[in-house]
């Protein structure tokens, strides 16, 4: 169910996320924001069963609406455009970006209350955690 990820996140603990941003092609100056940007993830469900995501930040805000198992095209907050699908599998929400020949996965799940966002690209993996805002 996408009912459980909704709300309103803060991200709270981010790891090997420069590295992660390395392995997908970000370059250095966008590094360096995306590494102090300390976004806020919102989740709704709107009518018909189109989720929205919506990544808040003071350099950047970026909004994502899906159905899921459907491809879409997005314009990351890096830069690229992808085709992607996002899939709920085992109570996660997977993400799979695909450009240029590469493909990276996202995978969000809840843990302890916590929403956590896994990145990963190849053999590199980054770790973001999100706690529900009151």
């Amino acid at each position: 169910m996408v009912e459980q990820f909704v709300g309103n996140w803060t991200l709270i603990a981010s790891e090997n996320f420069d590295e992660y941003m390395k392995a997908i092609g970000v370059g250095f100056a966008t590094r360096q924001m995306g590494n102090m940007a300390k976004p806020n993830l919102v989740i709704s469900v709107e009518d018909g069963g189109v989720v929205s995501m919506k990544s808040e930040s003071t350099f950047k805000t970026t909004e994502i609406k899906f159905k899921l198992n459907e491809e879409f095209e997005e314009a990351t907050a890096d830069g690229r455009k992808t085709k992607t699908t996002i899939t709920l599998e085992n109570g996660k929400l997977v993400q799979q970006q695909t450009w240029e020949g590469k493909t990276t996965t996202l995978e969000r799940e809840l843990q302890d209350g916590k929403l956590t966002a896994k990145c990963i690209m190849d053999d590199v993996v980054a770790l973001r955690t999100y706690e529900k805002a009151a």
